[in-house]
């Protein structure tokens, strides 16, 4: 076949332009991951929980709701939710609801929240998710949730044992912690099914109960605020006064376990807890092997030439190795201050080269000098000594009181669910300054009601 002249430019005109839209199609936009995030469908604790799902855009880091989200959380005031066995179970913890129908539970009586439960379900294809079983920790206020490594067992942090609401002379607090201990928390264990996602309850095997049956729950000291797993051990944050309100907040010491991960049981490794010399802490995190506790009471910065102005900050970073029986050991630098102008700091996480340390601050939700929320930004440097820096321009922004902030999958982007506004937010990481800039398209959704946490998954089909 011949072609005239206007012929062959027509053709080649066509082909430049498939040529161009190929180019494009190669760099189009995709979804490298999925945000997930559990809250409630209004302003009140007190009515079901949902769990809303985002799309991550590769290109862009735009969130587009999942189609089928949101879900019931299975239950009133969900606080935390894990991901495990690749993705395809996910868990939701329920608090429920006290006596006035609402989810400011502590103590027992009236005050205790009620009807609370774990949730388990499927993810199916394009992120959705459908209910399976329900399941019960031992302990009343369950308020905290993890998943090992392996996906083998699942760790649930009850504020209050079962023997809390009658103690005795011989109760079960005592027998395990010693004597004279008449309160105190527990953990929780379930083991996980490989195939289904079920959940057992893993007894105790190291302590009798005053029954003389096989404890059902592993006590930790009184009125727990956190607690992580790390190298081996399970670190409780705990040591705070009796709560009058949730969050709970207060905590001054850390307890260790030992944990087997072939069988999910925790055994002391020390006799005694820790204390931090602290009395405000409100987290206990482990961030690329780093413990990190966050404590929201002042710190008085006064040498010179360091990495930080000057001046009283309003709350604190602990940072910590691992020793011998779970103890923790002071990082050479000691603690470093939380931004100047932010408060409450509750979640940690390092982008994932471990050059950058992001601390979501919740704020108090008033108007007022170092009630604000944000997000500080660090430098992290390793040698000679670990040491903290600020990166330049922060504190960033976030929405009104984040709860959580995670990193999406590609490394590109984090994420933090504001309860205050009812809002997901998202900024784009530059790898080089760790500095958090505003993405290209609009970065914040409304939820519709407050969020509570977050996570993400790589898994997309």
């Amino acid at each position: 076949m011949k072609f005239t002249k206007f012929g062959k430019a027509l053709s080649i005109g066509a082909l430049s332009v498939a040529v161009v839209f190929g180019v494009t199609s190669c760099v189009q936009s995709y979804t490298v991951g999925y945000l997930y995030v559990t809250g409630t469908v209004t302003a009140s604790t007190g009515n079901n929980g949902i769990v809303s799902g985002y799309k991550i855009d590769h290109n862009t880091g735009a969130l587009t709701t999942i189609n089928g989200l949101p879900v019931s959380s299975g239950g009133s005031n969900p606080v935390r939710a894990v991901l495990t066995l690749g993705s395809r179970f996910v868990y939701v913890l329920n608090r429920g609801v006290n006596g006035s129908g609402n989810g400011n539970c502590y103590g027992t009586g009236a005050n205790a929240c009620q009807n609370a439960n774990i949730t388990e379900f499927a993810v199916g294809g394009n992120g959705i998710f459908t209910p399976q079983e329900t399941f019960f920790s031992q302990g009343m206020n369950p308020f905290r949730m993890f998943v090992d490594s392996s996906g083998s067992y699942i760790f649930v942090l009850d504020h209050d044992s079962p023997d809390n609401v009658n103690p005795s002379s011989k109760d079960n607090c005592a027998l395990a912690l010693g004597s004279g201990v008449t309160t105190c928390g527990d953990i929780t264990v379930f083991k996980i099914d490989q195939t289904t996602g079920r959940l057992s309850l893993v007894v105790n095997a190291q302590v009798t109960a005053a029954n003389g049956q096989p404890l059902t729950y592993f006590p930790v000291p009184a009125n727990p605020v956190d607690f992580v797993l790390t190298s081996g051990f399970i670190l409780t944050l705990a040591g705070a006064p009796a709560p009058t309100s949730y969050p709970y907040v207060g905590g001054s010491l850390v307890f260790p376990y030992s944990y087997a991960s072939t069988t999910g049981q925790l055994t002391l490794s020390q006799n005694s807890s820790q204390p931090l010399g602290i009395h405000q802490g409100t987290a206990i995190v482990n961030a690329n092997s780093v413990i990190y506790v966050l404590d929201n009471e002042p710190i008085t910065i006064t040498a010179t030439g360091g990495p930080f102005p000057t001046g009283t900050y309003a709350s604190q970073l602990l940072p910590y190795t691992l020793g011998s029986g779970g103890a923790l050991q002071s990082e050479p630098g000691g603690a470093f201050p939380d931004d100047a102008t932010l408060s409450n700091p509750i979640f940690v996480t390092v982008e994932s080269k471990g050059k950058f340390l992001y601390v979501a601050n919740q704020g108090n939700n008033v108007v007022g000098p170092n009630q604000e929320s944000g997000i500080a930004a660090y430098f992290i440097t390793t040698a000679p000594n670990y040491q903290l820096s600020f990166v330049l321009d922060e504190p960033f922004g976030s929405g009104a009181g984040p709860q959580c902030i995670v990193e999406d999958p590609s490394n590109q982007f984090i994420y933090e669910a504001n309860e205050f506004d009812s809002t997901v937010t998202g900024r784009v990481i530059d790898p080089n300054t760790g500095e958090l800039i505003d993405m290209r398209v609009l970065s914040t959704n409304k939820l519709e009601g407050p969020p509570t946490w977050c996570m993400v998954d790589g898994r997309t089909s």
